[in-house]
Parts: C-alpha cells; structure tokens; sequence
C-alpha cells in the first residue's frame, strides 16, 4: 500500500480545465501524457531521492504517480509505506518539526525526535519548472489531438 507525500497541486490546472470542457480527461491523452509528466517529475523525485540519502529506505521507496482526477489532477510523489513506514513521520508532512516515536524494543519508553525533510524542500526547490512542464505537456498533447480551445 502507498501513501501519498506530496502532490504538485498547481500540475492539474490544464488537466482540471479539460475535464471542466469533456466531463472526462479524454483516455488517449492519458497514455500519451504519462511518460511526459513522469519525466517533468523526476528533478524532485531525484532531488528528494538525494535530501533523503541518510536512510536506507526512503530513496527507494519513492516514486512518481500520475493522476486525472478532479480531485487529483498532476504529478505526485508517493512512498511505500511497506518499504518505509517511518518516511511520512520524518518528513514532518502535518507540519510538526518533532514526533514521538518508541524507543526501540521498548514500547514503554517513548522519544521524540526531529523530522528530516527531504520532500517539500525538493518541490519547493523545482516545482516551478515541473508545473510549468506538465502543464506544457497537457496543453501540447491537448492541441495535438485536437481537444484545444
């Protein structure tokens, strides 16, 4: 099972826009769009990958999603939770820059310890350029096949 970190929210602009005109985002524009949105994520997905490097699960149970959902409509980077279930803890995803967490082998005795991000400052550091791309993307394939405004 997969949980979801970070969602580039601002990706699904042009998708939102052609399910707004078609009711539905058009089947063959979702096969030609994957592998191009895929390719507009991987700066974070590598960077993310490096800020992460300190452990020896996070970077490889990362990777990138697609989605043309209204309610989810872009690039997302997941992380299995089956690979690294401490991954949404370090990243500090609710916002808290400490979380609890048992001593190991002692469930009586409880720590707290920091986050370490590695996620949101990747987004942050490219996600610009990566909404930028895929919304490019959608456009272009969009015109292409004829679904343009």
């Amino acid at each position: 099972m997969s949980e979801e970190i970070v969602t580039l929210d601002r990706a699904g602009n042009s998708i939102r826009r052609l399910i707004r005109q078609h009711g539905k985002f058009p089947e063959d524009l979702r096969k030609s769009l994957r592998p191009r949105m895929k390719a507009a994520g991987q700066p974070i997905l590598a960077d993310a990958r490096r800020r992460a490097s300190w452990s020896t699960r996070i970077p490889r149970a990362l990777r990138l999603a697609t989605s043309f959902t209204r309610r989810q409509a872009g690039v997302s980077i997941v992380a299995s939770q089956r690979i690294a279930p401490h991954a949404r803890p370090l990243e500090g995803i609710r916002g808290n820059r400490t979380f609890r967490r048992p001593v190991f082998g002692d469930r009586e005795t409880w720590v707290e310890q920091n986050t370490r991000p590695y996620l949101v400052p990747a987004a942050d550091l490219h996600g610009r350029r990566v909404v930028q791309a895929v919304n490019q993307a959608v456009d272009d394939a969009a015109q292409a096949a004829g679904y343009g405004e």
